[in-house]
Protein backbone atom coordinates (compact mmCIF):
# COMPACT_ATOMS: atom_id res chain seq x y z
CA UNK A 1 0.00 0.00 0.00
CA UNK A 2 1.85 3.01 -0.86
CA UNK A 3 0.76 6.47 0.21
CA UNK A 4 0.24 9.50 -2.20
CA UNK A 5 2.18 12.50 -2.14
CA UNK A 6 2.15 14.97 -4.53
CA UNK A 7 2.66 18.82 -4.53
CA UNK A 8 1.33 21.65 -7.02
CA UNK A 9 3.32 24.33 -7.76
CA UNK A 10 0.81 25.95 -11.10
CA UNK A 11 -2.57 25.70 -11.92
CA UNK A 12 -2.10 22.19 -13.94
CA UNK A 13 -0.52 20.86 -10.75
CA UNK A 14 -3.70 21.68 -8.55
CA UNK A 15 -6.13 20.38 -11.01
CA UNK A 16 -4.51 16.81 -10.42
CA UNK A 17 -4.60 16.88 -6.93
CA UNK A 18 -8.31 17.99 -6.99
CA UNK A 19 -8.75 15.19 -9.39
CA UNK A 20 -7.66 12.68 -6.20
CA UNK A 21 -9.58 14.53 -3.59
CA UNK A 22 -12.79 14.67 -5.26
CA UNK A 23 -15.41 13.11 -2.88
CA UNK A 24 -13.03 13.53 -0.19
CA UNK A 25 -15.07 13.95 3.24
CA UNK A 26 -13.90 16.46 5.85
CA UNK A 27 -15.11 17.70 9.31
CA UNK A 28 -15.51 21.33 9.67
CA UNK A 29 -13.32 21.00 12.95
CA UNK A 30 -10.68 19.78 10.81
CA UNK A 31 -9.76 23.15 8.68
CA UNK A 32 -7.07 25.64 9.93
CA UNK A 33 -5.98 28.32 8.78
CA UNK A 34 -2.64 30.02 10.34
CA UNK A 35 -2.43 33.26 9.27
CA UNK A 36 0.94 34.16 11.58
CA UNK A 37 2.22 30.96 9.33
CA UNK A 38 0.33 32.04 6.64
CA UNK A 39 -1.03 28.49 5.88
CA UNK A 40 -4.12 26.45 5.46
CA UNK A 41 -4.89 22.80 5.95
CA UNK A 42 -7.29 20.46 6.13
CA UNK A 43 -7.34 16.54 6.82
CA UNK A 44 -9.60 14.66 5.14
CA UNK A 45 -11.08 11.15 4.45
CA UNK A 46 -9.94 10.91 0.74
CA UNK A 47 -11.81 8.50 -1.64
CA UNK A 48 -9.33 6.31 -3.06
CA UNK A 49 -10.53 6.31 -6.51
CA UNK A 50 -7.01 3.91 -7.70
CA UNK A 51 -8.27 1.34 -5.42
CA UNK A 52 -10.44 -2.18 -6.65
CA UNK A 53 -12.63 -1.99 -3.69
CA UNK A 54 -14.43 1.16 -2.46
CA UNK A 55 -12.30 2.56 0.06
CA UNK A 56 -11.18 5.83 2.25
CA UNK A 57 -7.68 6.94 3.82
CA UNK A 58 -6.58 9.45 6.34
CA UNK A 59 -4.92 12.69 3.97
CA UNK A 60 -3.85 16.05 4.79
CA UNK A 61 -3.29 18.79 2.55
CA UNK A 62 -2.03 22.59 3.11
CA UNK A 63 -1.89 25.63 1.14
CA UNK A 64 1.27 28.13 1.85
CA UNK A 65 1.94 31.34 1.23
CA UNK A 66 -1.96 32.26 1.87
CA UNK A 67 -2.68 36.13 2.41
CA UNK A 68 -6.43 35.62 2.88
CA UNK A 69 -9.14 32.66 3.80
CA UNK A 70 -12.83 33.60 2.71
CA UNK A 71 -16.01 30.90 3.77
CA UNK A 72 -19.34 31.15 2.26
CA UNK A 73 -22.08 28.65 3.27
CA UNK A 74 -20.54 26.50 6.14
CA UNK A 75 -21.51 26.64 9.56
CA UNK A 76 -18.03 26.94 10.92
CA UNK A 77 -19.65 26.62 14.42
CA UNK A 78 -20.75 23.33 13.85
CA UNK A 79 -17.09 21.57 14.46
CA UNK A 80 -18.98 18.35 13.68
CA UNK A 81 -20.08 18.96 10.81
CA UNK A 82 -19.23 16.96 7.41
CA UNK A 83 -18.43 18.34 4.13
CA UNK A 84 -18.00 16.89 0.81
CA UNK A 85 -15.23 18.33 -1.50
CA UNK A 86 -15.95 18.47 -5.13
CA UNK A 87 -13.33 20.11 -6.18
CA UNK A 88 -10.79 22.84 -5.84
CA UNK A 89 -10.44 25.32 -8.69
CA UNK A 90 -7.88 28.06 -9.35
CA UNK A 91 -8.48 31.68 -10.52
CA UNK A 92 -5.32 33.73 -11.42
CA UNK A 93 -5.06 37.39 -9.96
CA UNK A 94 -2.25 39.28 -10.89
CA UNK A 95 0.28 36.27 -12.01
CA UNK A 96 1.28 34.24 -9.83
CA UNK A 97 -0.88 35.21 -7.54
CA UNK A 98 -5.00 34.14 -6.93
CA UNK A 99 -7.41 32.40 -5.31
CA UNK A 100 -7.51 29.00 -4.89
CA UNK A 101 -11.44 27.74 -4.53
CA UNK A 102 -12.35 24.86 -2.61
CA UNK A 103 -16.08 23.74 -3.91
CA UNK A 104 -17.98 21.82 -1.39
CA UNK A 105 -21.45 19.61 -2.26
CA UNK A 106 -24.49 21.46 -1.14
CA UNK A 107 -23.16 25.09 -1.88
CA UNK A 108 -20.69 25.92 0.31
CA UNK A 109 -17.04 27.47 -0.74
CA UNK A 110 -13.98 28.38 0.66
CA UNK A 111 -11.60 30.99 -0.78
CA UNK A 112 -7.72 31.09 -0.08
CA UNK A 113 -5.92 34.07 -1.82
CA UNK A 114 -2.61 32.99 -2.37
CA UNK A 115 0.61 34.70 -3.10
CA UNK A 116 1.53 31.74 -5.97
CA UNK A 117 0.62 28.27 -5.33
CA UNK A 118 2.15 26.05 -3.21
CA UNK A 119 0.40 23.37 -1.95
CA UNK A 120 1.09 19.70 -0.75
CA UNK A 121 -1.12 16.95 -0.39
CA UNK A 122 -0.17 13.85 1.65
CA UNK A 123 -1.83 9.86 2.54
CA UNK A 124 -1.13 10.23 6.02
CA UNK A 125 -2.73 6.78 7.18
CA UNK A 126 -4.74 4.85 7.85
CA UNK A 127 -7.48 3.31 5.39
CA UNK A 128 -10.59 1.21 5.98
CA UNK A 129 -13.34 0.24 3.63
CA UNK A 130 -15.93 2.81 1.93
CA UNK A 131 -19.54 2.15 2.32
CA UNK A 132 -19.92 2.86 -1.64
CA UNK A 133 -18.19 4.30 -5.04
CA UNK A 134 -19.56 8.08 -5.02
CA UNK A 135 -21.62 8.82 -7.83
CA UNK A 136 -21.59 11.94 -9.75
CA UNK A 137 -24.64 11.03 -12.25
CA UNK A 138 -26.19 14.00 -13.69
CA UNK A 139 -30.10 13.37 -13.12
CA UNK A 140 -31.54 16.17 -15.64
CA UNK A 141 -35.29 16.78 -16.31
CA UNK A 142 -36.36 17.25 -19.49
CA UNK A 143 -37.92 21.12 -19.29
CA UNK A 144 -40.93 22.04 -17.70
CA UNK A 145 -41.11 18.74 -16.25
CA UNK A 146 -40.42 18.42 -12.23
Amino acid sequence: MDLLRLVAFDPEDLAVISAHLQDSLLRVGDIAYLPKERRFAIQTRRYDWEADTPRRRLTCMHFENVTGVRVRGIDQANKDAVLNLLAIAFEETNAPSGTATLIFADGGAIQVDLECIEMQMKDTGPVWAAESRPSHEEQLQPAGRP
